[in-house]
């Protein structure tokens, strides 16, 4: 015959009973649903923000270059020599050339400073998404010659740019002139305008000319910025630049955006973690809800626990009895919360639109964010991490009180029944 295990057996009982004191009952549902609030608003939380990672990220790597080579002086007088090498390392997707420099542009009066990239706009759509976020022309507009270029939302914005207009391109290196040294100056004509990327520094800044134009208006010759590489895998960038810079006999700068943009991922993961700590709290303050149950539970069952140890149950199965019903409100409380957390997780795109269809107002207005959807990316290592802290919490609450009530004595306790 099976033994029983009384401390269980009684823990359960407790637990399923109807009390006779209502408010202890009230207490302890407002427990079970506190810990059950706490494990599904942190999960439903932290999927959201990684999808919002994820979807920053993805918008930051469609533009910036995943691994990037650069010469001395910031120049590759040759970077034809250089593609044998890029095409032995495995995993590379692309490469293209690119003239990076720095000037000012002007439309009727307004002024502003721009990031100008020359690029061959049939290599570069190999290894840049820029094409697929045209807001208004076409990123193949960009020809040998031409002068037409292509630029960003902001950047059009602060312009009050249109396609079609010209733009005066204003290069910092000079040339002789009989008056003197004069910068360069280029008139272009706007052919494209593109938008949607990551941070806005792509946006406001940046404008897309042919290379061979952007070699005339800087004096390249020749000469390009750098060479992007893109990847199949762009989160093996660290090992993929050691292994190019080691092919090139570390005689070149090779960089990745893992370290171009380090400050911004390293923000987002900050914020990550504090938002973690922050919502867990929830379910820490839930804890106390425990224990002041249990506590209480205690107080109401001093007899019951006098009969007990009358007739020999020990402290320690006494503790045991009060730690299994403490751990079965922590238990039910995470279950219910992580299924409403996943439920949530898997589903926010459908619930974010029954709520706007509710409230009539739309949360994330295309007119102000860069991200108009709410996407979740569920991790079961989060879930994992929450479920498994939420019990540690709970049964760490359970302690006390059930230590409390190991220490009743019975004769006290009868004394006055």
């Amino acid at each position: 015959m099976a033994k029983t295990n009384i401390p269980m057996m009684i823990g359960a009982r407790y637990s399923r009973a109807k009390r006779r004191n209502g408010f202890i009952s009230f207490i302890s549902v407002i427990s079970i649903l506190g810990v059950g609030l706490g494990v599904w608003v942190l999960i439903s939380v932290m999927s959201i923000m990684n999808g919002f990672g994820k979807e920053l990220r993805g918008r930051v790597l469609d533009v910036a270059p995943h691994v990037t080579v650069t010469g001395q002086g910031g120049w590759l007088q040759d970077w034809q020599s250089l593609t044998e090498s890029i095409d032995k390392i495995e995993g590379v997707e692309g490469y293209a050339p690119y003239i990076y420099a720095q000037g000012l542009v002007s439309l009727s009066g307004s002024v502003t400073g721009a990031l100008v990239k020359g690029v061959l706009p049939d290599e570069e759509s190999k290894v840049s998404k820029v094409a697929k976020h045209m807001q208004e022309g076409a990123f193949g507009e960009l020809a040998a010659g031409k002068y037409n270029v292509v630029l960003g939302e902001g950047l059009a914005y602060k312009l009050s740019a249109s396609v079609g207009d010209k733009i005066t391109f204003i290069s910092p290196q000079g040339q002789s002139t009989p008056a003197g040294l004069m910068p360069r100056m280029r008139r272009f004509t706007v052919v494209g305008i593109f938008g949607g990327f990551g941070p806005d520094e792509f946006d406001s800044a940046l404008a897309y000319v042919h290379m061979s134009d952007a070699a005339k208006l800087y004096k390249a010759k020749k000469a390009v910025s750098g060479i992007r590489v893109t990847l199949d895998d762009p989160y093996n960038a660290r090992e993929t630049s050691a292994e190019l810079a080691a092919r090139l006999n570390y005689r070149y700068y090779v960089d990745n955006w893992t370290t171009q943009h380090e400050s911004f991922f390293r923000a987002l993961n900050v914020e990550r973690r504090m938002v973690f700590i922050t919502l867990f709290l929830i379910v820490i303050i839930a804890a106390f809800n425990i224990v002041s149950t249990l506590i209480m539970v205690v107080t109401d069952k001093r007899s019951d626990i006098a009969i007990l140890r009358t007739l020999g149950l020990s402290p320690s199965r006494v503790m045991g009895i009060f730690f299994v019903q403490g751990v079965t409100s922590g238990v039910i409380g995470t279950i219910f919360g992580a299924i409403a957390g996943v439920l949530t997780s898997l589903y926010i795109s459908e619930i974010i639109v029954f709520i706007e269809s509710l409230v009539g107002y739309e949360l994330l207005p295309k007119s102000v964010y860069m991200v108009t959807d709410f996407p979740a990316e569920l991790r079961w290592g989060d879930v994992s991490m929450t479920v498994i802290g939420s019990l540690v919490i709970s049964m760490l609450a359970t302690l006390y009180p059930a230590w409390r009530a190991s220490k009743t004595q019975p004769a006290e306790a009868l004394r006055y029944e």
